[in-house]
């Protein structure tokens, strides 16, 4: 008897970022109000999900300590739109860049609410599903170490603490939350905080 195939995430996945894009919603994550220096430079960033409908994962990476911005976060690999590119053809090549993640191996789902970084960068966030168990190879010039996080983790508000910190003038609240070892806060937790408005995640565990 020939085995089934794998449940896949990606339709659920598709569905649940289209049902949830319909409309507009206020209230989104900004650091808009501490970009003082007026930058706005575009930018865009790859949610990598992995393919498994029963605990897809997401690809994420920590920066390099020495790096100018965000230095030693964690982050999803991505940077900046060069000029002819836009937010999925950036994205793409950042993580083939940062990871050796093969570009023709993401099935892109789309983009979602564009975040501006304290730091002054407009990010694009692309959702896109990858196979499980890609052989990566991280650049060492921009990836420290790179790692997998539960979907359903992520996206649970209950999974993130909340904090304040004094930052440029003003008390700035952020999220943050531990896994293994890697701290995930800043511009990623509200990236993905904004994303889990936009994406049910108990539809995609009915669904799994």
């Amino acid at each position: 008897m020939t085995p089934s195939p794998a449940a896949s995430i990606y339709d659920p996945l598709a569905q649940a970022f289209a049902e949830g894009h319909r409309s507009p919603i206020d209230g989104l994550l900004s650091d808009a109000a501490f970009a003082a220096d007026g930058r706005a430079t575009p930018a865009a960033v790859l949610i990598a999900v992995t393919d498994a409908a029963h605990d897809p994962q997401v690809i994420l990476t920590q920066r390099p300590r020495a790096m100018r911005d965000h230095p030693g976060q964690v982050a999803f690999p991505g940077g900046k739109i060069d000029a002819g590119e836009d937010a999925i053809t950036a994205a793409l090549r950042e993580a083939e860049e940062e990871l050796a993640l093969p570009r023709d191996a993401v099935r892109v789902i789309g983009t979602s609410d564009v975040y501006h970084t304290g730091t002054g960068f407009l990010v694009t966030p692309v959702v896109g599903v990858v196979p499980p168990g890609l052989c990566l190879t991280p650049n060492p010039s921009e990836v420290e170490a790179w790692f997998e996080a539960p979907l359903g983790l992520l996206l649970d508000p209950e999974s993130w603490t909340t904090n304040e910190v004094f930052w440029r003038g003003a008390t700035r609240r952020y999220l943050e939350l531990e896994w293994q070892g890697f701290r995930i806060w800043g511009v990623t937790a509200a990236i993905i905080a904004n994303l889990s408005r936009r994406i049910a995640i108990q539809a995609l565990r009915d669904a799994a």
